[in-house]
């Protein structure tokens, strides 16, 4: 089971090493990183599964089952 922390582990380390090399200073990288988890944490507080939402805004065909449509 930790085998998912440590590829976590490593790609935030990535992201902020990326970061770092652009320009950013470390600390503002952190900070920032935080903030990113906070909004995502609040957002799955509110909707656990987006994905969810955006199958219920789709318009679905009609049905072509009435009985002059085969003629």
């Amino acid at each position: 089971m930790a085998d998912w922390r440590e590829e976590f582990r490593s790609g935030l380390a990535n992201l902020v090493d990326q970061a770092v090399v652009s320009g950013a200073r470390q600390a503002d990288v952190f900070q920032a990183a935080v903030e990113e988890i906070e909004r995502l944490r609040g957002a799955n507080e509110r909707d656990p599964d987006p994905a969810d939402d955006a199958s219920e805004g789709q318009i679905e065909e009609p049905a072509n089952d009435w009985p002059a449509a085969s003629t």
